[in-house]
């Protein structure tokens, strides 16, 4: 029989027996971290580290882990857009007066999402930082240190983001800084990071995600999961329950029926009246003023000014509405409110024109002592100067001898223990 010498079985070194080499955790072996992480560089890790890393950090549950905190802090960027716009209104920005729960459902999402993202922001950490911990080759240096910077810009914006949004839920700012401000400014830090990320990994994530989480991963040298020890399944539905968990730990603040499961919440939805409040009227040193027997709510309009005591505002017909007070902590509270009309007390006085209405309140040490309310919710039906809450005449907590509550506001903006009300040009 013929033997082709071109067979390569027939020029096959035969293999000699011998002792097993030991896995090199720097060569990207499967104890090493490399090959973990979707990498085949040397590690800067400790051979005792190193050869323990689980195989369960692979591209495959980054990605998937990715996409979620990118989808977590898109949400996050668009509702906190929306809560400062509102605040603060360039001329061309436009809210409106309903439906009256909207902002609500936005500030209540944008709290609820930012807890959320805290164990999978953990789950990502866990599966890439060996990465942080590569050599970098000679060739690459540059790139590799750019993109490692720009990994840390997102880490720390993303990490900024989500520890002051908490102390702010809780009201403690152990910090100089503005919160409202500085929290908005690193928001386009993060999202711009988040974006970057993106397009750097998207080959590597489109790669990732076409291959089931249990296939060998989308980068060279990572391999199927093992045998022994968690697997990217179990990771993946840790984090899905953990992510869920975190969600319904908080969401009662904004979610009545949840508040008997949400054990962390900040608000548990009790306060005066059946309201929390976060403001008291000790605290803005207005429980003389507002309860002054010479009280009298001045109201300014075309020019004309009137002033109303409490018994001239309960005097006038009143209207009942059931709303929300939705705090930028995440938490809201419904209402039974009954007041004036502030169209109706507006034409008591003048013609309104169609402008903004400024409100000041006695309070005047606050950084929110007024605030002025547009065209939308001026007209608006519901938009009261309330007297009574729940059925009683209004604490003075709450704001009495009254205050502001319109339709679709954030509760800072809800002016309480009013003092003036005047139309602008």
């Amino acid at each position: 029989m013929h033997t082709d010498d071109s067979d390569p079985a027939s020029n096959r070194p035969t293999a000699t027996p011998g002792p097993a080499a030991a896995p090199n955790p720097a060569a990207g072996g499967p104890a090493g971290s490399a090959s973990h992480t979707g990498t085949t560089g040397a590690t800067l890790l400790p051979p005792v580290l190193a050869g323990r890393l689980s195989p369960a950090r692979s591209t495959a549950v980054a990605a998937r882990v990715g996409i979620a905190l990118g989808v977590g802090i898109a949400i996050l960027f668009v509702t906190g857009e929306i809560s400062h716009l509102i605040q603060h209104p360039p001329d061309w920005f436009w809210w409106p007066a309903n439906p009256v729960w909207l902002y609500r459902v936005t500030q209540g999402t944008h709290v609820t999402v930012g807890v959320m993202m805290i164990p999978l922001l953990l789950v990502k950490l866990w599966s890439v930082y060996p990465r942080f911990f590569l050599k970098p080759s000679v060739r690459r240096a540059l790139p590799e240190a750019l993109e490692r910077a720009s990994v840390a810009v997102l880490i720390g914006a993303v990490l900024f983001q989500i520890v002051t949004g908490l102390f702010n839920t809780a009201q403690f700012y152990p910090w100089k800084f503005f919160f409202t401000t500085t929290h908005h400014a690193m928001a386009y830090v993060a999202f711009g990071a988040v974006v970057v990320h993106l397009a750097v990994k998207l080959p590597v994530v489109r790669q990732a995600l076409s291959r089931p989480v249990t296939e060998p991963g989308a980068e060279a040298g990572e391999p199927g999961p093992s045998r022994t020890g968690v697997s990217r399944r179990a990771v993946l539905t840790a984090a899905g329950l953990g992510t869920v968990v975190a969600g319904l730990a908080v969401a009662g603040q904004s979610i009545p029926f949840l508040r008997w499961v949400s054990l962390l919440a900040p608000r548990s939805g009790h306060g005066p009246q059946g309201v929390p409040i976060n403001r008291t009227a000790a605290a803005a040193a207005v429980t003389e003023t507002a309860r002054s027997p010479r009280y009298a709510l001045a109201v300014k309009v075309d020019g004309r000014e009137r002033g109303f005591s409490r018994a001239d505002l309960e005097a006038l017909p009143q209207t009942d509405r059931v709303l929300p007070v939705a705090c930028v902590e995440g938490w809201s509270a419904t209402g039974h409110w009954s007041g004036v009309r502030l169209r109706d007390l507006l034409a008591q006085v003048g013609e309104y024109h169609g402008g903004d209405v400024r409100f000041v309140s006695l309070e005047t040490t606050g950084i929110y002592g007024s605030s002025v309310l547009p065209h939308t919710h001026v007209v608006d039906d519901s938009t009261l100067i309330a007297l009574r809450l729940n059925g009683e005449e209004l604490a003075l907590d709450h704001g009495y001898p009254c205050r502001l509550i319109a339709p679709n506001r954030p509760g800072v903006l809800q002016t309480k223990w009013l003092k003036s009300i005047e139309e602008l040009s």
